[in-house]
């Protein structure tokens, strides 16, 4: 069996820190906490769990933070978490599973990372990371913003453990992240690819998105870019180009995707959107069935909506079969999508609405 470090960077983490380590504990054989400088209870909190909590001045460099925090590992293998993640019940399973099962032969682990979710619990976003290394191989994070572990050529796993990002909506530094791009910027420093697009994605968060634009084609024109980077950036662009009122620019982007893979659901929604808005109904519908109907990406490494092949389309198909006067196709789409969202107000008035009409048509 493995021996696992836990190894987490921590700021004023009082109201999450303590459900992460509960929620993980089991599986860990070591707690080490670097704290960045918090100013609330978080190091008190820490201090219950481990002796190695460790005091690290703030330099604006998560990636600086994360490899302190793995120097000070002992264990077989190291795992990383932020205190707003935690591993659900059937995940710490899984995990403990893993701890007897793992051959020697793995270096690294990649989980899916589940980071959003709607008011009902819907993931909303669903990204891959790596998430447990062995230790002796000496692995080391890059990136002064939106770290990232660098891997190389290391054996990995691709396993099925969650990690569920449980989102702190108290969040004191929106524009933190923003912050640290811009000051580097401004410093000189020369951008990386990856810091390229991720300035790119925090400008557009922050509905920047005539300046988050020339950024995404810059990453565009990066070479050896992986496919999922690329639908990845084209997603995006169409995204700003619909915010910035440039339609032509948005399909544009939307069709560019499709040169890397078959249609991927968000862009089926985003077409049928275009249609919808356009009153052209069929087509509209042709592409909303077709987003509830598309695979999951082969790559495991796809950032997926599921959003967008559930209760969206669904919902969108209501609208779509009422216009073309198809009320019981209607009716059956809108309860389709209650079951993602249940008690939403408008799909409930919509069934009611149907109901009514689909009575009055049979009694005609």
């Amino acid at each position: 069996m493995i021996t696992i470090s836990l190894c987490m960077i921590v700021k004023n983490e009082k109201d999450t820190l303590e459900r992460c380590i509960q929620s993980v504990k089991n599986a860990v054989d070591e707690i080490i906490i670097v704290d960045t400088g918090s100013t609330d209870h978080t190091k008190e909190i820490a201090m219950n769990w481990t002796s190695h909590v460790i005091d690290f001045e703030w330099n604006h460099n998560f990636s600086a933070a994360r490899n302190r925090s793995f120097t000070e590992a002992t264990m077989d293998y190291i795992l990383w978490l932020d205190a707003d993640d935690v591993l659900l019940a059937e995940d710490l399973n899984k995990l403990l599973h893993l701890k007897e099962s793992l051959s020697p032969v793995v270096d690294a682990i990649s989980m899916p990372y589940h980071c959003d979710f709607d008011e009902y619990g819907n993931i909303t976003l669903n990204v891959r990371r790596v998430r447990l290394v062995k230790r002796l191989k000496n692995y080391r994070w890059f990136g002064e913003v939106h770290e990232d572990l660098s891997i190389g050529d290391a054996s990995y796993l691709d396993s099925d453990i969650v990690i569920t990002h449980m989102k702190n909506h108290d969040i004191s530094e929106p524009d933190r992240n923003l912050r640290i791009y811009k000051h580097l910027l401004s410093s000189g420093k020369d951008f990386t690819p990856r810091d390229i697009l991720h300035y790119a994605m925090e400008l557009h968060r922050h509905r920047l998105y005539d300046e988050a634009v020339p950024y995404y084609l810059k990453v565009m024109e990066i070479e050896n870019l992986t496919t999922e980077d690329k639908i990845h950036v084209c997603m995006k662009l169409a995204d700003c180009y619909y915010y910035l009122g440039n339609r032509v620019k948005e399909r544009e982007f939307t069709f560019k995707t499709f040169e890397y893979d078959t249609p991927r659901p968000e862009l089926c929604c985003r077409l049928a959107y275009y249609f919808y808005e356009n009153k052209q109904f069929p087509q509209a519908v042709y592409w909303y069935k077709l987003a509830i109907d598309s695979p999951l990406p082969r790559n495991p490494w796809a950032t997926t909506n599921h959003v967008s092949r559930t209760w969206l389309p669904h919902m969108q198909l209501g609208h779509c079969y009422y216009e073309l006067g198809e009320y019981e196709l209607s009716y059956h789409h809108n309860k389709s999508a209650l079951e993602f969202v249940p008690n939403n107000r408008g799909i409930i008035n919509n069934i009611h609405l149907l109901a009514k009409l689909i009575t009055r048509k049979k009694s005609n």
